[in-house]
């Protein structure tokens, strides 16, 4: 097989697989908190402002299908 091909079928497996993961884990662990919701400080510790003492984020392609989802649904 041509390596472009191999290329190009890994690209558009490893895109669905993300795009699954999107669909069924919206939101992955904070990078800044590593999903604990709180940040070691000089006096203890204090809330992560990033995630809202979450510990959850929305995922950058959640965010681009909710975009392109209400761009639809706004029919612009």
């Amino acid at each position: 097989m041509h390596p472009a091909l191999l290329v190009a079928i890994a690209t558009i497996i490893g895109t669905l697989c993300y795009a699954s993961q999107c669909y069924a884990s919206p939101f992955g662990r904070c990078r800044k908190c590593q999903g604990k919701g709180r940040i070691p400080h000089r006096r203890g510790t204090r809330y992560c402002r990033r995630c809202d003492a979450t510990g959850l984020r929305l995922r950058l392609g959640r965010h681009a299908w909710n975009y392109v989802r209400r761009l639809h649904h706004d029919g612009r």
